[in-house]
């Protein structure tokens, strides 16, 4: 932001940058300002799969129920059924529809899957290249979608990685599974067990041998094709 050129005029060198550095620094307060301001969310705002704050830690929404009230003068509630993303935890709560939450500072970085050691899970930033690691209690169960060189969203909060998001699908190498019967299409199964090289177990059509590449739905587990 620039000074209006007669008032500039009446200053010297030094007075003028004094005077343009306050209003730069103005500027800036008032900016961050509008952002914390806009930065509020409503309980009747939040929608499945959005984050928010509560309580000084970030949360994810698995799903979302509201109660509209049935008797005059009665209050709107939301049920949110959240996820702690620093421990984990899932569980309900209730709030009412006008309850205010901040957004988190939550930012997300393209990363790659490197290798697992006895500190935890590591991954490579694909922009900056830095090492990245999660622990087995952040990843819990996940870390058994983590096939080799694996692309994910690293999620960090305050600067630090917390969690993370894959893809919808990743392909995976079937490491065990029994040869698929004429007597199992007979009795009615149309699929049979099988473990991935990473130790997910899922289920797969008969035709599915060992050592074949596989897709495998990152949300639901399932079996979504060969690769």
């Amino acid at each position: 932001m620039g000074l209006p050129v007669l008032f500039a005029e009446d200053l010297s060198s030094r007075e003028y940058h004094v005077v343009t550095c306050a209003i730069t620094a103005w500027g800036s307060f008032s900016d961050i300002a509008r952002g914390f301001m806009a930065a509020l969310i409503e309980a009747i705002a939040i929608k499945r799969k959005m984050f928010f704050e509560y309580g000084g830690a970030p949360y994810h929404c698995l799903d979302v129920e509201v109660s509209k009230p049935t008797a005059r003068g009665g209050q709107t509630l939301v049920r949110l059924k959240m996820r702690n993303l620093l421990t984990r935890a899932v569980f309900d709560r209730t709030f009412k529809a006008g309850e205010k939450f901040t957004e988190p500072d939550l930012v997300k970085v393209s990363a790659s899957y490197q290798y697992a050691g006895s500190d935890g899970y590591h991954f490579m930033d694909d922009e900056t290249f830095e090492t990245l690691t999660l622990s087995g209690d952040m990843l819990g169960d996940d870390r058994l979608l983590l096939a080799d060189s694996i692309v994910v969203q690293i999620q960090k909060y305050n600067g630090a990685p917390i969690g993370l998001e894959f893809p919808p699908h990743v392909e995976m190498t079937v490491a065990h599974t029994e040869p698929g019967t004429r007597g199992d299409t007979a009795s009615g199964s149309v699929t049979k067990a099988a473990t991935t090289d990473t130790g997910l177990e899922i289920r797969v059509p008969l035709f599915i041998k060992e050592g074949e590449r596989v897709k495998v739905h990152t949300e639901t587990r399932e079996f979504a094709g060969r690769a």
